[in-house]
This record gives C-alpha cells, structure tokens and sequence, in this order.
C-alpha cells in the first residue's frame, strides 16, 4: 500500500514526493538519536524524564505587618488552678479574648468558616460558631503600644483542675487578638489571631506553652506561625525547661497528641543583615523563615537571599 501510495505521489509531482520523503527521514533521525539519549529536542519521551522537566514559577515575596503580639510571662508559674500571666504587644488599640477550655473541633470548625463564610474580625464573629463550647470567657482591652501583662485565671467557684486524659476534646485556652478600632481593619491585611495555649493541669504536666498561633487575613485565609531561623547569638532556648530529662518528658508528651516541637534553627553567626552586615535583622521571610534582612535591604529582594 505504502509503495502503490509513494508510485502515485511520484508520478502527481516530482518535487512534492521528495519533500515528503525528505520529511519522512529527518522526523526518523530525531526520534531515533533522542531515544539514545542525545541531545534532540524531541516530543517522544518517557513520562518519567519529562515531569522533572516542567517549569515551576516562584512565588513573589508579598510583605505584610501584624499588629499583634503575645507571649507568655513566666510560664514555669501557670497552671489551671493559679491561672496564666500573658504579655501582649499591639500597634494598635485591640482586644484581649480568653476562651477557657474550648472547644477543638469549634475552634477548627469556626478557621473554616473563616476561609468560606465569613471574616473573623471581631470577638463576636468568633464566640457564634463556637456555639459557646467553652467553660469561661474574658475579655481584656489593650492599649496601643503598651507592653501590658494581663492575668488571666478561671473563676473560683469553677473548681477546674483539668481538662481531662489525652487526647483532650478541649484546649485550655484559646486566646484572640482582635483590632479594637473598625477603621484599622481596613489598613492591615491581618485582622485577628489565634493563639492555641497549653497550661498544665492535674493530670498533664507539660509545660506551659503556646501551642499554634494563627494569623486571620481580611481576604480569607489564615496561616499557621512557625519556628523562626534565627541568629545563633540570640538566646531563644526556653526557659522553662529545668533540666534534660525534663525536656524530654515534655518532648514525648507532644508526640502523643502530634504537637511536636521543633527547636528554633540558627542560620548564622550574627544577628546583623546578612546583605549589609550593618543593620539589625527586623524581617522574616516566609516560607522559609529566614529572618536574616533590615529594613534597609527587605526593599531589593523578591526571594530569600539564603535558600532562593
């Protein structure tokens, strides 16, 4: 058939059977050199050698300010029973909620809804979808800029002791910082956060510590804070921790309810700009974390000066 076909085209036009013939060879060289391996821009390759060959794109660097700030004041002191001191940082006029003995799956419940249905801005946007499965409720006012420890206990008359055996239905305490101010919800991208704390109790020793700590964006997502690689001159091992064996008691009860806790990475030896090696270190760098640039030289950088 093929021969018949060739006789035809020969006889129709000369020229036009050599050119499909011509044709016909050089498609057949590539794909015979390609699938030995040379250097041939062909289209006939294995699955496997093509998937690594897709171009993936990087995301640019977007920056972004929170203005919220927590953390927990001599945690080694708090308990249930004798309550919690908790120091909070804002740069802006905010909200101070504590959720006693809350609800996990409303919590998670309440991100979700978050991300679908509607913002949480505001206290009240977070207690409806809780539908009030927490044991205690307080709300503090804090005050632009003023570093303000709150003590935050459960009530006397409560007589909580614990919240139960892990794996718990309940976190100790939810904390929410929210924007006091409406007008402000509008400058920052960042409206709200939610920080998960573990207290110890009668019958989990763990250490007091913050467990998660989630940003709630206006635009609807929310991200989980991590871990920062920071200067190994900076003193960030935590306090709380009287001895080794003590941290690795308190290690093997966070693996029991996969909450496992990652020591903070040092990336360099000073905690000046790693670019200029003048300024002082001030911005992290998400994903990666690397908290290595000034303010000065964030401005020149769409990727992480360290990892790309």
């Amino acid at each position: 058939m093929a021969a018949v076909f060739l006789v035809t085209l020969y006889e129709y036009s000369p020229l036009f059977y050599i050119a499909v013939v011509f044709t016909c060879f050089v498609v057949t060289t590539v794909l015979v050199l390609g699938w030995f391996g040379w250097d041939v821009p062909v289209i006939l390759r294995n699955s496997e050698e093509t998937q690594f060959s897709t171009r993936v794109f990087k995301k640019q660097m977007r920056q972004v300010k929170n203005p919220f700030g927590l953390e927990i004041t001599n945690p080694s002191s708090a308990s249930v029973t004798t309550g919690i001191t908790l120091t909070t940082d804002c740069l802006e006029d905010s909200l101070l909620t504590c959720y006693w003995g809350c609800s996990v799956q409303k919590l998670y419940e309440a991100l979700q809804k978050h991300v679908y249905c509607f913002r949480i801005s505001t206290p009240q946007a977070l207690e409806d979808p809780l539908y009030s499965e927490y044991l205690y409720q307080e709300q503090y006012f804090i005050k632009k800029d003023s570093k303000e420890e709150i003590y935050c206990r459960l009530p006397r008359d409560n007589k909580i002791e614990d919240f139960g055996t892990v794996p718990t239905s309940h976190y100790p305490l939810v904390a929410l910082l929210t924007l006091a101010d409406e007008d402000d919800r509008e400058i920052y991208d960042i409206i709200s956060m939610v920080s998960v704390i573990h207290i110890p109790d009668r019958t989990y020793k763990l250490s007091c510590t913050i467990l998660y700590q989630y940003l709630l964006l206006a635009q609807g997502q929310f991200h989980d804070l991590k871990q920062l690689f920071m200067s190994a001159n900076n003193n960030f091992t935590p306090s709380n921790y009287s001895s080794s064996e003590e941290k690795n008691t308190d290690r093997s009860l966070l693996e029991k309810v996969r909450l496992s806790k990652s020591e903070v990475e040092p990336s360099e030896n000073s905690k000046d700009c790693i670019v200029c090696q003048n300024g002082t270190v001030n911005w992290v760098l998400l994903p990666c974390r690397h908290t290595c640039l000034c303010d000065g030289c964030v401005k020149y950088f769409q990727q992480c000066p360290m990892c790309r």
